[in-house]
């Protein structure tokens, strides 16, 4: 056996990691090379604890000599690929694959999968064998996030460093990736306080149907990721779930109101005013034509298995809900925005198909030019009477061009008139900018949904597909006004990003949230009666006592709201009294309690995980996609890191 064959079988058989066999295996590589060269000069002593890069440096030095043979060349390039290639395969494994078009089309060629009973998340974590290998990755129940990637990765480096040890001994933090750092921002402001009704008896704020807060919070527990009081808005976690409220009349308004007073469940001296309101769903058939554009952030942000992918197969997903005649384009952004699709009949699903699997990520987020372009495309494909959206699905990391929140707002609000509806889907983690979604969403006539699993797809893009993209009310704002001769003081649970002005309630050029067909809407009102125990201010010396004018009213409900295309708000008004309370009352107020001790509220006193539990178990109901059940479970987690 040549020198170069015992070098070769040297790097073929390692040995042990341990620090003999590191100093041995060097010492014999370094005395090899340097005899193959036939150098005079002894051998570079190798120290017990090589320096950190010190394998590199060697390497370095070797190529720079003139008198280096070519076999030795050869045979070294050789050992560099091989380690190479055996470091990278391992890596790979958390590189998004390129999924096939025929994947996506499996996915879309089957409506009739998304017209049966949707699948719980635990099954729909386990797509059908026609998905492809990545599909089966991304759609466990639990999704991987930026927190935890890096545990896995340390883990990886490790087995490459045992295997290597015997050749080049690298330092662990050499090839350890760093961790990744948690950038997620979130649209948030302070809880609501509470407020004494002789002094300000009127409540204003604009209603809201977006669900993104809850998802993330379902995120964040599955994978053991740290709770950020910001990211709870309650109002969403109320809104996630669907109520028993009576149907409307939709001949005489699009949408029903029922009003409820019920006992508080964390304070037996105050009262929990529930406010619900249903969506009229028009029939399937009289629905006007839809025309989507799919806004896809293509930006390097977006590489992760649980961002582009998993948006590829929920927009294929939500195409065999489509009617053949309805409209799709794409438009990318990325360093820049271009149309990957022009307007397209959802019957050219195989066209679709392809554009989705061709789209890759790279580059920055050039979110202000792919919104500009998607605007423009969507104006082009409207006709009279037809629905447009531009449905944007993002991490929200807008870094190219206008990235603040309020300058973004100006933009869609320019847009907003032009009568297309924007709604946004937020993919991900680690570089989620939930404020810029919010934003988004909230000035582009829309709503914000955060998609983390499959099963949370088929929620949003099919079960609630009519409700997500088909307005029935636009401009929705509710004023209560409380009676200070029953009512001491009231807090609003949730809606603090929601609040609007007294003056904005009557002013129709105030911009406000939008009822879906079918949607709900469900807000909370924690009152306190008048000469309850629980009324925590003082009675002011110089107050005159409200006159009750003899009325038993507890407040005056007022909510406004525009009709497709109008410019002139309607009015609706209730009056609030002591009632029966709701058959899903109990549960709402259990998901209300939950969201307040996440955020540490300050008004729910001594009540505990396990009360929540209790009330929600208690009140579960009717639960055919076990969505009320995967809440208690996380109220389980949630109280088992507390």
């Amino acid at each position: 056996m040549n020198e170069l064959e015992k070098l070769q079988s040297l790097l073929r058989d390692t040995p042990a990691p341990n620090a003999d066999a590191k100093a041995a295996a060097l010492r014999a590589a370094t005395e090899n090379f340097a005899r193959i060269q036939e150098q005079d000069t002894p051998s570079r002593p190798i120290p017990d604890a090589p320096q950190k890069g010190f394998l590199w440096k060697g390497l370095a030095e070797m190529f720079n000599r003139s008198t280096l043979r070519p076999a030795v060349y050869a045979s070294t390039c050789l050992v560099i690929a091989g380690v190479a290639y055996t470091s990278y395969q391992p890596w790979s494994e958390t590189l998004p694959e390129q999924q096939d078009a025929a994947g996506l089309s499996r996915i879309a060629a089957h409506p009739e999968v998304s017209k049966a009973e949707p699948p719980q998340a635990d099954t729909l974590a386990a797509p059908k064998p026609a998905l492809n290998k990545q599909a089966a990755a991304m759609s466990n129940a639990a999704p991987l996030e930026a927190d935890s990637i890096a545990p896995q990765q340390k883990r990886k480096a490790s087995s490459l460093q045992g295997a290597a040890a015997g050749i080049f001994a690298p330092n662990p933090d050499a090839i350890a990736l760093p961790p990744q750092r948690n950038t997620d921002q979130f649209a948030s402001a302070p809880e609501n306080p509470l407020k004494i009704t002789a002094q300000d008896p009127v409540s204003t704020f604009s209603i809201d149907v977006d669900t993104a807060s809850y998802a993330y919070l379902r995120s964040s527990l599955l994978n053991g990721s740290p709770l950020t009081p910001d990211a709870i808005r309650i109002e969403e976690m109320i809104n996630y779930f669907t109520y028993d409220y009576p149907a409307p009349d939709a001949a005489e308004q699009p949408f029903s109101t029922r009003i409820s007073v019920t006992k508080t469940p964390w304070n037996p001296d105050t009262q929990l005013v529930q406010i619900g309101i249903q969506g009229a769903k028009p029939a399937i058939d009289d629905r006007p034509p839809l025309n989507l554009v799919f806004l896809i952030d293509t930006s390097g942000s977006m590489q992760n298995p649980h961002k582009l992918p998993l948006l590829k197969q929920s927009f294929a997903m939500m195409l065999g809900e489509l009617r053949p005649t309805d409209q799709v384009a794409i438009v990318t952004y990325a360093g820049s925005a271009g149309t990957a699709l022009p307007a397209t009949n959802a019957s050219e699903s195989a066209t679709i198909l392809a554009a989705l699997d061709n789209l890759t990520a790279g580059g920055g987020t050039a979110g202000q030019a792919g919104l500009r372009q998607a605007y423009a495309l969507a104006k082009q494909m409207t006709q009279d009477g037809d629905v447009s959206r531009v449905l944007l699905a993002t991490d929200g990391d807008f870094n190219l061009g206008i990235s603040d929140p309020e300058q973004m707002k100006t933009v869609i609000a320019q847009h907003r008139d032009s009568g297309t509806y924007l709604s946004v889907l937020g993919f991900g983690r680690g570089t989620y900018r939930d404020d810029m979604m919010q934003t988004l969403a909230q000035n582009g006539n829309g709503t914000a949904a955060y998609i983390d699993t499959l099963a949370e797809a088929h929620k949003v893009l099919v079960d609630q597909l009519s409700g997500a993209l088909f307005p029935i009310a636009n401009d929705v704002k509710i004023q209560v006004e409380f009676n200070p001769a029953q009512v001491a003081e009231y807090r609003l649970i949730g809606y603090e990003t929601r609040a609007l002005n007294r003056a904005d309630f009557n002013n129709d050029h105030v911009d406000a949230g939008e009822i879906g067909a079918g949607h709900q809407v469900t807000a909370l009102y924690e009152i306190t009666p008048v000469g309850s125990p629980a009324i925590l201010n003082d009675r002011l010396r110089y107050t005159a006592q409200a006159a009750s004018n003899g009325t038993d009213e507890l407040g005056f409900f007022k909510l406004r709201y525009k009709t497709q295309g109008a410019t002139e708000s309607q009015l609706v008004t209730i009056a609030i009294r002591a009632n029966d309370d709701l058959p899903d009352a109990g549960f709402a107020a259990a998901i209300a309690g939950f969201g307040q001790m996440l955020k540490h509220a300050a008004y729910i006193n001594n009540w505990t995980y396990d009360d929540a539990i209790a009330l929600a178990t208690a009140h579960k109901g009717p639960d055919p996609f076990g969505y009320r059940a995967e809440a208690i479970r996380l109220m389980k987690l949630a109280k088992s890191r507390n």
